[in-house]
C-alpha cells in the first residue's frame, strides 16, 4: 500500500514532516483501523472532562482547540488543518483538558487509542514522530501566547494570517494566490484577544495598507514580505527545518 492511498495518506504525510518514515511504518500507518465520520460545523469532536478512547484525525475541513472561563468566554488556543492529529495527546493522558471543535463541515477518522499507542510504542521511527509532532505544537502555542499577549491588533492578524499560510503549503493544501479563511471575524476574534468589531477595522487597515487583497472570505497576499515584517513573523517556531532522521 502506497504512502498516497486511503483517508489516513494526510496523517502520513504530516508526521514525515519532521521524521523518517520507512515504507514498513507508512504501510503500517494506513493499516490502522479507523472509522471515518462527518461532522457539521461546531460540532464537538471532544469535550472537556472527557475520557478519550479514540484519536481524531482531520481529513477534510478546519477545527480548532478552545478553553472556556467559568463565565463562558471562549478562548481559541490552537486551529487545524487537514492531514492533522487533533489529539495526540491523548495517547498518553486520560482525561481532556480543553474542547475540540469542527469549523467547517469536516471529515473525521477516528483511531482507536490503544491501536495507535502500541504502533507508536512498537515502531521507534513512528513513535518518534509523533513525539516531534507534540513538540512541534507546544512550539506553535508557545507563539499564539506572544501573539495574543505582546503584539498589537495589526500584527496579531498578520502573524495569523501568515501562520495559515505557511501550515497549509505544507500540507499543499494552498498556492500563491491565497486561501479561502475559514473563520468567522467574530472566531477570529477568540482567537486572537480581540473583540469582532477590532477584527473588522483590522482587517480593513491591512487591506488598505495593500498586505492583503480579499475577495469575501479569500484572502490573498499581494504584499507577503510586508505582511511578514509586520507580523513579526518567522517560521522557527513551525520548525521546518528540522533534522528528519
Amino acid at each position: 500500500m502506497s504512502s498516497t492511498s486511503g483517508p489516513l495518506s494526510l496523517l502520513v504525510r504530516k508526521l514525515e514532516t519532521h521524521a523518517v518514515l520507512d515504507a514498513a511504518d507508512r504501510s503500517a500507518l494506513l493499516a490502522l483501523p479507523y472509522t471515518c465520520r462527518t461532522y457539521e460545523a461546531s460540532s464537538y469532536l471532544v469535550r472537556e472532562g472527557d475520557a478519550p478512547a479514540q484519536c481524531a484525525v482531520l481529513l477534510t475541513g478546519f477545527a480548532y482547540r478552545q478553553k472556556l472561563t467559568g463565565s463562558g468566554m471562549r478562548q481559541i488556543v490552537s486551529m487545524h488543518i487537514p492531514g492533522e492529529a487533533l489529539d495526540f495527546q491523548h495517547l498518553f493522558l486520560d482525561v481532556a483538558d480543553h474542547n475540540v471543535q469542527t469549523l467547517t463541515r469536516a471529515d473525521v477518522a477516528t483511531i482507536p487509542r490503544t491501536a495507535l499507542r502500541e504502533l507508536a510504542r512498537s515502531r521507534a521511527s513512528i513513535g518518534n514522530a509523533i513525539f516531534i509532532n507534540t513538540l512541534v505544537e507546544a512550539s506553535i502555542f508557545r507563539e499564539w501566547i506572544l501573539n495574543v499577549g505582546r503584539r498589537d491588533a495589526r500584527s496579531r492578524l498578520a502573524h495569523f494570517l501568515c501562520e495559515f499560510a505557511i501550515r497549509l503549503d505544507m500540507q499543499g493544501l494552498t498556492g500563491p494566490e491565497g486561501y479561502e479563511l475559514p473563520m468567522s471575524q467574530e472566531q477570529l476574534g477568540d482567537a486572537l484577544g480581540l473583540t469582532a468589531v477590532h477584527v473588522n477595522r483590522t482587517i480593513k487597515s491591512l487591506e488598505s495598507d495593500g498586505l492583503i487583497s480579499r475577495n469575501r472570505r479569500r484572502i490573498s497576499f499581494p504584499r507577503w514580505d510586508a505582511l511578514q515584517e509586520l507580523a513579526d513573523f518567522s517560521t522557527r517556531y513551525l520548525h521546518l527545518s528540522q533534522q528528519r532522521g
